[in-house]
């Protein structure tokens, strides 16, 4: 276990050095600053404004990260042949990739918090307070950003940047929209359903952990209201966790038998 956190300790020292990481949280940032100045064009609804375009920002950036550094983490290290004098060491490659994958999810918690601390200053200049519901959506985007992260290092272990990123991406953008899909199906024929269907079950369902104003079986959940309790919290880590470690499995398996000769 000292090997995993020593290769996730320099793996986060290597990411909070990537001067590309603090261009894109400081747009988060400037993103979260602007919603005060948008929340005051708005007529009594100010404070949800502002929690709307904060939560957007942290959503959208925090996922640009973790594409972005995770599809570059075994890439990197291939490129610059610094595997090859890691690797040879005893050090089984598993726990290289999973070393590798918990110095991003430090780097990424590290990131949210400090996108999290700016909403909750934006929030207090308005008179209102970083609540509940809010802490609840920042937990869940950071689920999200979890989940996209382990998907980005599955498709980096067998393929370039580029390709892993745009892979990566269409998951995302699929994952977000499997409440659509499911829907379309429906509307498209029973043999269509069942295609779509069996693609959402494929795919990681990311609607999960952005539910605003979302209806969620039969009832409607909202990171801005109370209808996203504990249960549905749970689950949805739940979900997001397993997924998770099923793809990084996976992604351990293929770096495993990969040959770097």
């Amino acid at each position: 276990m000292n090997r995993v956190i020593a290769i996730a300790w320099n793996t986060f020292r290597e990411a909070v050095r990537n001067k590309i990481l603090y261009s894109l949280l400081f747009f988060a940032v400037l993103i979260i600053l602007s919603a005060l100045a948008i929340g005051n064009l708005t007529l009594h609804e100010e404070v949800r404004t502002i929690r709307d375009i904060g939560l957007f920002g942290i959503d959208l950036f925090g996922v640009i990260i973790a594409i972005f550094v995770g599809v570059n983490l075994l890439y990197k290290e291939l490129d610059l042949k610094t595997v090859y004098t890691i690797l040879p060491k005893p050090l089984h490659r598993w726990e290289f990739v999973f070393g590798k994958w918990l110095g991003m999810l430090l780097t990424l918690a590290v990131q949210i918090s400090v996108m999290g601390i700016v909403l909750a200053a934006v929030l207090a200049a308005q008179g209102a307070r970083f609540d509940l519901p809010t802490a609840k959506a920042v937990w869940l985007l950071f689920v999200n950003v979890m989940l996209v992260t382990s998907i980005a290092v599955f498709f980096s272990a067998f393929s370039s940047p580029f390709l892993s990123g745009f892979f990566a991406l269409g998951c995302f953008v699929v994952g977000r929209s499997v409440p659509d899909i499911r829907a379309l199906g429906e509307k498209l024929g029973p043999a269509a359903n069942a295609v779509l269907n069996m693609l959402c079950d494929l795919i990681p369902n990311l609607h999960l952990f952005y539910p605003s104003g979302a209806i969620v079986g039969a009832e409607e959940v909202s990171v801005h209201r109370q209808f996203v309790g504990s249960d549905y919290i749970l689950s949805a880590t739940g979900y997001g966790v397993a997924y998770s470690f099923i793809v990084l499995l996976l992604a351990m398996l293929i770096f495993r038998k990969r040959d770097f000769v």
